[in-house]
């Protein structure tokens, strides 16, 4: 099975590329950016999980920080796909710049299906991003 690629759009953050970049490290501030269709969050440390409701369950680890510029999520024990789900942010002036990618390993039939719902999640999350106070 092949990647399957979603991406938001660039959203404009106002705030610098350091404070969104530890904002995004926090797994407890994912909490602020899912849909509301997720239920029963939790975090600690570098992890991370979560009921979408009627659906499944997920735990997320974060699998690489980059300094300010990226952080990569990965599936943390079972889950119904292999995918990562990454926030690249870069700086624009004393705002930054963010977007939020998914690949995940989806055979067709699974890609067709999931294509809306995921493309909607990361572009939910991106635009929820953009409502933060971030210090």
């Amino acid at each position: 099975m092949k990647m399957t690629e979603f991406n938001s759009k660039w959203q404009i953050i106002e705030a610098n590329q350091q404070s969104v970049f530890n904002f995004l490290k926090d797994l407890r501030n994912f909490e602020k950016l899912m849909p509301e269709q997720v239920i029963n969050y939790q975090a600690s440390g570098n992890r991370c999980s979560f009921t979408i409701k009627g659906m499944t369950s997920l735990s997320l680890i974060i699998d690489e920080a980059r300094e300010h510029q990226l952080i990569r999520l990965i599936p943390e024990g079972k889950a119904a796909f292999e995918f990562e789900l990454v926030a690249h942010i870069k700086a624009a002036d004393v705002r930054s710049e963010v977007k939020i990618s998914l690949d995940a390993k989806l055979n067709p039939m699974m890609a067709m299906m999931a294509k809306r719902p995921l493309q909607n999640l990361i572009e939910i999350m991106v635009d929820k991003l953009s409502q933060q106070q971030i210090q």
